[in-house]
C-alpha cells in the first residue's frame, strides 16, 4: 500500500470517529507506547508511515476491519466525505431494507441504474 493511500485511510477513519490527533496520542500513551501528535501528522499527509504495530493499533482504534473496503473507500472518493450519526444511520437502515430502495430512489430523484 503506497504512502498516499495510508496517509488518506488514517485521516479519514480519524475524522469519521470523531477523534482528534490528541485524542489519538492519548490511546497510544494509554496503550504503553506514546506517539507524539507530531508523528501522526505525519502519518496523515504522507511523510511517513506507521509501523505494522502502529497501523494495527490505528485499525482497532479506527474500527476498520475491513482493510480493503477501507482502501476501496478512500481511493474511490475525490473528495473525502464524513458522513453524520444520522447519515450513517440511514445508509444502514436503506441497506436492510431493499424493498423500499425503489421508492426511495423515486422520491429522491435517484438515478435507479446507480449501484
Amino acid at each position: 500500500m503506497d504512502t498516499k493511500t495510508v496517509s488518506r485511510i488514517l485521516k479519514y477513519y480519524r475524522k469519521l470517529n470523531h477523534l482528534s490527533v490528541k485524542e489519538v496520542a492519548e490511546q497510544f500513551r494509554q496503550s504503553k507506547h506514546p506517539i507524539a501528535k507530531k508523528t501522526i501528522y505525519g502519518w496523515e499527509s504522507g511523510q511517513t508511515q506507521p509501523s505494522a504495530d502502529n497501523f494495527i493499533f490505528l485499525c482497532n482504534l479506527y474500527q476498520i476491519n475491513n482493510l480493503s473496503e477501507a482502501i476501496e473507500t478512500c481511493t474511490q472518493a475525490n473528495t473525502l466525505v464524513i458522513p453524520t450519526d444520522l447519515e450513517r444511520s440511514l445508509l444502514i437502515s436503506y441497506r436492510k431494507h431493499p424493498e423500499y430502495q425503489a421508492a426511495i430512489h423515486k422520491l429522491l430523484e435517484l438515478d435507479s441504474n446507480l449501484k
